[in-house]
């Protein structure tokens, strides 16, 4: 294997810098075990055990709960939405305050479908001075007051704005 040269090493770290981890838990080396392994003793049988509980189930994360017909109603671009949030032209506290205003307005009046429309996300070298709230809009719905009232959040039709824009479904009261 050879060496980078000099500009393959800038253009390379240049291009680490852009990477976001798919996680943000840091990834910690597996430990390598050099001992053989300790055979396993049994418990005697007189001793008390605790009771063992299952772990609790994990709540369904917000745009996991859609059955197969609302999907291919949303794929087809069948579905109108019932209130329309558009962010172009707002800054990120614009954005999250439209969204929250929004939201409250839409769960009050029994709506089901929100198409929030973000804008495109602007890939580029940082700063990124484009596609903030794009980036950011997925991780203010699961924190937003207003998670559990969504049942789902899925990529708009190109009929209402693709790549651009996002069906928010409200959970039926």
């Amino acid at each position: 294997m050879r060496s980078l040269s000099p500009d393959e090493a800038a253009l390379w770290r240049k291009v680490t810098r852009t990477i976001r981890p798919l996680s943000r838990e840091p990834l910690l080396p597996e430990p390598v075990d050099t001992q053989p392994a300790a055979p396993k003793i049994k418990p005697a049988s007189s001793q008390a055990r605790a009771p063992v509980r299952p772990p609790p189930a994990p709540k369904p994360a917000v745009g996991t709960t859609l059955d197969g017909s609302w999907d291919k109603r949303l794929n087809s671009g069948r579905v109108e939405p019932d209130r329309i949030i558009d962010l172009h032209g707002m800054n990120l506290d614009g954005a999250w305050n439209a969204i929250d205003r929004g939201l409250e307005s839409a769960i009050g009046r029994g709506e089901r479908v929100v198409l929030l429309i973000t804008g495109h996300h602007r890939p580029g070298e940082p700063p990124i001075v484009r596609g903030k709230i794009r980036a950011a809009v997925n991780d203010w719905l699961a924190a937003s007051r207003h998670a559990g009232d969504i049942a789902a959040v899925r990529g708009a039709h190109p009929r209402h704005g693709g790549g651009g824009s996002l069906y928010l479904i409200i959970r039926r009261r």
